[in-house]
């Protein structure tokens, strides 16, 4: 396995450098991600993200690995509204920060998007 693939499974912080819905500018943060069944997600807890609205505004950011190996991978984002695939997706990441009793708040207004990296 080559050590982006690794890391992509065995990291879960990176950084996301996306540009601004109102400023136009960079902007980096650090923010968890999610690999479940080989596709990479971000979320955050339940409220309005700025992160997410410069995500809506501009798809295309910047995918930093930083734990296990470093890389800037350019990437592509998709905002998931389906309440179907929220409930899938977001019921895994409630197991995994242990807070499953607010799985409902989280489907009605979490941020989340499907993350594609450029050449994958």
């Amino acid at each position: 396995m080559d050590t982006l693939a690794q890391a992509l499974t065995a990291d879960s912080l990176i950084d996301i450098t996306t540009i601004g819905s109102k400023s136009g500018k960079p902007h980096r943060i650090e923010i968890a991600f999610h690999n479940f069944d080989g596709k990479l997600y971000i979320t955050g807890l339940p409220g309005k993200r700025d992160w997410y609205a410069n995500l809506l505004a501009h798809p295309q950011f910047t995918f930093h690995l930083k734990q296990s190996t470093q890389a800037d991978v350019p990437a592509t984002t998709t905002p998931i509204t389906d309440e179907a695939t929220r409930r899938h997706v977001l019921s895994k990441v409630v197991a995994k920060w242990n807070m499953q009793d607010q799985l409902d708040a989280f489907i009605q207004s979490s941020p989340l998007v499907e993350v594609q990296l450029a050449g994958q």
